[in-house]
């Protein structure tokens, strides 16, 4: 996959893309991650890219154009681009937009400031995303959570394939509570189940535990989760009170 992410401010990317998964899928070649400074594309000599908004109003607007011819001279590159602005107005994102977009050969990411982009850009992108109903100082940290959540979805770039299945929000079902040593840590112990070398007892312990973790920290996502037979009937034991 290809990533085109378009900034004012090219050098926060800098450590983030360099650092972790990202870092060893990009040096792997699994992904390609550009970034571009949306200032190369103004054409005043001041190179400005932002503007008082029409009507009045507080702090400044980016400016359409240099967006546009920017998104127009990465378009003339194969293979097409799905054109995404990172914007508090658009669809939140979901781990379910996360593995669709992870199918798409290219993303170009567009990053907000200021008060916003002037709104004509909605003509030229093809989509809107929000990570979350809460403001941010621009669209940078927003592309990172999507670049992230995105990019260990695409083959390759998670060691591990079950552990991306198995994590939370792929089934509507937060993950089961892990456990490594001490044994004991100030009076804190760890459940003697997953000591007793019982794998069966362990795999059910764990389904369990992932539902009533569910049901308890985020009822809105267990209401959509769909279980499989056994997971129903570990529900219905829970409910009964028949669990043990």
């Amino acid at each position: 996959m290809i990533i085109d992410i378009l900034t004012i401010f090219p050098s926060f990317f800098n450590t983030p893309l360099k650092e972790s998964l990202l870092g060893k899928a990009i040096e792997k070649r699994i992904i390609s991650i550009r970034v571009h400074d949306i200032r190369q594309y103004a054409t005043d000599k001041h190179k400005t890219v932002d503007d008082r908004p029409y009507g009045g109003g507080a702090g400044m607007v980016m400016k359409v154009e240099p967006i546009v011819r920017a998104i127009e001279a990465l378009q003339k590159l194969p293979p097409k681009g799905w054109i995404l602005l990172l914007s508090p107005q658009g669809n939140i994102f979901t781990q379910k937009k996360a593995r669709q977009l992870s199918s798409l050969p290219r993303l170009i990411l567009i990053c907000g400031r200021y008060e916003g982009i002037d709104d004509r850009i909605s003509n030229f992108i093809d989509e809107e995303i929000s990570i979350g109903d809460y403001v941010l100082s621009g669209g940078e940290v927003a592309a990172l959570v999507l670049i992230d959540a995105v990019a260990r979805l695409i083959p390759g770039v998670v060691g591990n394939v079950e552990s991306v299945i198995s994590e939370s929000f792929e089934r509507c079902l937060l993950e089961y509570p892990q456990f490594t040593r001490p044994r004991d840590f100030r009076g804190y112990k760890v459940p003697e189940i997953l000591i007793s070398g019982n794998h069966e007892a362990i795999r059910r312990w764990r389904i369990k535990q992932s539902i009533l973790r569910t049901k308890k920290r985020r009822p809105d996502l267990f209401s959509k989760a769909v279980l499989t037979d056994e997971e129903k009937a570990i529900l219905h034991e829970i409910e009964e009170g028949n669990d043990q």
